[in-house]
């Protein structure tokens, strides 16, 4: 009997180690993924008034209407996306080999530019003078210029260019870009180490940038940062994470108010989105999104 009661014991105590290994594993998983942020923001928008909501992006009323590939660039891998509305298309960038690409909101491309000099794009964006600005990554800078019509190649060594710092980002830098023409400012979103939202104040052609500014840290939901954009209608911005597979809408403060998860089954998608790595809006609030290597999607509001 003792050896029967020893044996009970050290099972008893092996299954209580293993029960508490699995609940440690469980809450620190949830730390790392931010499920308790996400948790309280899912409470917070069941108490959110109509009149807020209204006010707001809202992305619980948002659903998949449009999924498809941008042809050819499957080799590319996208990254990055902007509304221009001085064309009505639509702009990625791809790191695989350098391109800037044009394609209208249906996915239809309309022209690939080649990027001579650039090391890794991954972000552009559509300022409200007409310019263009594309972020890249490794060299830690985001150059601006404006797009002529017939034009095959940009020489990054012919563009106006801008130092965003932080030297040893290696591949961690600056993932994100958004314009936001009420405060006249770029906004940056840095991946990780640190992760944060920076901005950037940005005069006329011909003068100079400002110093760039890290936003007040919030708790953003997410483990990582792949790309934002600017409601102009809002002002709020959308912040994009492909490790989370999370659409986060954050308020002007810079808050979070509103999310979508990207996983299939949800929200109208059938097989998620891997890899999201870029976010655009136009001023219908219809709000498009791009994966690698090419997949192309865009979202609604319910009416």
């Amino acid at each position: 009997m003792p050896a029967k009661s020893s044996r009970r014991s050290r099972l008893r105590l092996s299954l209580y180690l293993l029960l508490g290994f699995t609940v440690f594993g469980i809450v620190t998983a949830g730390l790392l993924l931010h499920w308790d942020d996400q948790l309280k923001l899912y409470w917070q928008e069941q108490t959110t008034d109509a009149e807020q909501r209204a006010a707001s992006i809202w992305l619980p009323d948002y659903e998949l209407v449009l999924e498809t590939t941008l042809a050819g660039l499957e080799q590319d891998e996208t990254s990055g996306l902007t509304w221009s509305p001085a064309t009505g298309t639509l702009f990625t960038v791809t790191g695989q080999n350098p391109q800037l690409v044009e394609f209208t909101t249906g996915g239809v491309v309309l022209r690939r530019i080649r990027l001579t000099g650039f090391s890794d794009p991954e972000a552009v964006e559509a300022l409200d003078d007409g310019r263009l600005a594309i972020v890249d990554e490794r060299r830690r800078l985001v150059a601006v210029f404006r797009l002529a019509p017939g034009v095959e190649s940009l020489d990054l060594d012919d563009l106006a260019l801008y130092d965003l710092g932080f030297d040893d980002a290696g591949n961690k830098g600056f993932e994100g870009l958004a314009w936001n023409p009420r405060t006249r400012r770029m906004l940056l979103a840095k991946e990780r180490d640190p992760q944060g939202l920076f901005e950037l104040p940005f005069p006329g052609e011909d003068g100079a940038a400002g110093v760039l500014e890290a936003l007040p840290a919030q708790p953003l939901l997410v483990r990582d940062i792949s790309s934002v954009a600017i409601d102009p209608r809002t002002g709020h911005t959308l912040m994009l994470s492909d490790e989370s597979r999370l659409l986060v809408e954050l308020d002007l403060q810079g808050r979070p108010s509103s999310f979508i998860s990207l996983l299939g089954g949800l929200n109208g998608l059938v097989e998620g989105i891997d890899q999201a790595e870029g976010v655009a809006m136009d001023e219908r609030g219809d709000i498009y999104v791009v994966g690698e290597p090419n997949r192309f999607y865009v979202f609604s509001r319910k009416r």
